[in-house]
Formats: structure tokens, C-alpha cells, sequence
């Protein structure tokens, strides 16, 4: 996925959820912030794609239950089609089947509706700078799916992981998102991410739910 570097304005946000109690209202508030221009909503994964097409768009906040096309299946086509595009999941479910299905579409973050606007927008941002954000309760469901599944043979790490980096594969095993790490080791959220992108890199590591296996098939977590 490819990033946005320097000052280009706010990021360009389509909104999708079939109902339009919620659908508008969320849009209407996200406009609210100046970091945000969100340029379509949608009420399915189809017209998603339209808007997305229509472009540009820089992040989809995607419901996961819709009709004609469901979110899953909308996030699968963005990453194949669209790969510049970051996929956000707002929804109320939060089962692992759920989970799982939206992040291995390619999902970069998943939120309940739980979430504040605060939490949305935070979200919407990191996404588009490549990073992944899970809320708590996904986290703690994805970490306990993960630890429950038969063990995978081990992995070893490549040799050239610096002692950072495995230190933050450990705390990524642990559930931690990019700000508590940050916090735990001293250093900056901008720093965190350059320790992951180097990681994922050097590791073959997909996304943050094969880095919380590879942690855990290393002894880290």
C-alpha cells in the first residue's frame, strides 16, 4: 500500500454503511474534522467500488454487514484492485469469524461501534499511513483465536531482526497497539512504525495477525 507523505490536505474518507441512520450521521461527523473530507458514502460494498473508482480516496470506513456486496468481500476487491486504498471496518460484530474474514481481505484496522469519534479518526489516520489498528476487544479476541489454534512449526526470526525489533514483535504478540509500545519503550509512534515496516519486511510478515503468530511460534508471547 502505498503512503502519503508530506502536507496533501485531509484525507479523503468514503463512508459505508447500509443503514442511513448511521451511515449519515457518521459521515456528518467526521466532516466535522479538518483532517477529514469525506467525499461518499456508501450503502454497500458495491457502491464502494463505484466511489472508490470514482476517486481519489485515500481511506474506506467499511460496515461489514450490507446487502448486494458485504464489506468483506468490498475490503477483498479494494486490495487487489485498489491497493492504495486503506480499509478501516466499523461494526458491531466482533466475532473471531468476523475478524479474521475482514483482516485476511486486507483490512488494515477494525473498530466496533463502540469506538468514539476520536477513536474513528485516529484510526482513519494511522490507516493511512500504513499502519493496522485493532480496538482492545478485537485484540483480545484475535490474541485468543490465535493462541488457541494448534501450534504452527516454528519459524526462527531472520538473523539480521536488530533487538528492537524483536522487542516490539514481543509486545505485538502481547496485543499491544502502536501508542502502548511507543509508550513502553521510550520512543515515538513514528519510530514504532518504522520498526514494524522494517520487521514485516525482513520477516515476510503479512499484517498484524501473522506477526502475533510469528511472535508466538518464536517463544515472544
Amino acid at each position: 500500500m502505498s503512503e502519503r507523505t508530506g502536507n496533501p490536505g485531509p484525507l479523503r474518507v468514503v463512508v459505508a454503511d447500509d443503514q442511513a441512520a448511521v451511515r449519515e450521521p457518521l459521515a456528518a461527523v467526521l466532516g466535522l474534522s479538518e483532517d477529514i473530507d469525506v467525499v461518499a458514502a456508501a450503502a454497500n460494498g458495491a457502491e464502494v467500488l463505484t466511489a472508490v473508482a470514482a476517486g481519489p480516496v485515500d481511506v474506506v470506513l467499511m460496515d461489514l454487514r450490507m446487502p448486494v456486496m458485504d464489506g468483506t468481500e468490498a475490503t477483498r476487491r479494494l486490495s487487489e484492485e485498489h491497493p492504495e486504498v486503506a480499509v478501516v471496518v466499523l461494526t458491531t460484530f466482533a466475532d473471531d469469524d468476523s475478524i479474521l474474514a475482514a483482516l485476511s481481505a486486507g483490512a488494515r484496522g477494525y473498530l466496533t461501534k463502540n469506538a468514539g469519534r476520536q477513536d474513528i479518526v485516529r484510526a482513519i489516520a494511522a490507516a493511512a499511513a500504513g499502519q493496522s489498528v485493532l480496538d482492545r476487544e478485537v485484540q483480545d479476541r484475535l490474541l485468543a483465536t490465535v493462541r488457541t489454534k494448534p501450534p504452527e512449526p516454528a519459524r526462527p526470526l531472520p538473523e539480521d531482526i536488530t533487538p528492537r525489533e524483536r522487542e516490539v514483535l514481543t509486545l505485538i504478540g502481547q496485543g499491544l497497539p502502536n501508542r502502548a509500545i511507543a509508550e513502553k519503550l521510550f520512543i515515538s509512534e513514528a519510530t514504532v512504525k518504522t520498526h514494524i515496516n522494517n520487521l514485516f519486511a525482513k520477516a515476510g510478515i503479512r499484517d498484524r495477525a501473522d506477526a502475533v503468530r510469528r511472535a508466538i511460534s518464536a517463544g515472544l508471547a
